[in-house]
């Protein structure tokens, strides 16, 4: 049994959160593809599932329970969640943790899209590397933030394939 304190409740939260997130997500696919929406590249989805549930199952079995919190990156960890929950209120209905496209996509171009094509996924790379330095892990943010680096650029290049006839 792993000893719950302070850090793992924090942990413990971001796990609901992204349980949440996979429910909209699942809800959004749906109806995306009940209009005729097409998924590209599905065979690294699970990739990304087993790449975030390994984050938070290595942080739940490594941070100790009296961790010190730093305050200053869980600070830094609840504005990249406002980064999250503006990406989501911008892409609405059309928000999924996939690569869905409807047959003539209607492109983004409000909220954090004004400014940047992906940032869904500099939230995702952001948090993946903040929160384990909110416990002081810095060798476990490097590790996980590589390997979402690389799967994120893998995604974003099926991305920009997918959209590519649109733009």
């Amino acid at each position: 049994m792993i000893p719950f304190g302070p850090p793992q409740w924090i942990i413990l939260a971001v796990g609901l959160q992204r349980l949440a997130e996979l429910a909209l997500s699942k809800r959004n696919a749906a109806r995306l593809l009940s209009r005729g929406a097409r998924e590209h590249g599905a065979g690294h989805y699970p990739l990304f599932v087993i790449l975030q549930t390994a984050w938070l199952a290595g942080l739940l079995a490594l941070v100790p329970e009296d961790e010190p919190i730093r305050w200053g990156w869980l600070a830094v960890y609840l504005l990249l969640q406002a980064g999250r929950l503006w990406v989501i209120a911008s892409l609405g209905a059309n928000w999924t943790t996939r690569v869905i496209v409807l047959p003539v996509p209607a492109l983004v171009r409000r909220g954090p899209y004004r400014f940047m094509r992906h940032p869904n996924y500099a939230v995702v790379a952001g948090e993946i590397v903040v929160l384990p330095l909110v416990f002081g892990q810095w060798l476990f943010a490097v590790v996980f933030g590589g390997l979402q680096l690389a799967l994120l650029w893998h995604r974003i290049r099926i991305e920009e394939r997918a959209l590519a006839a649109f733009r």
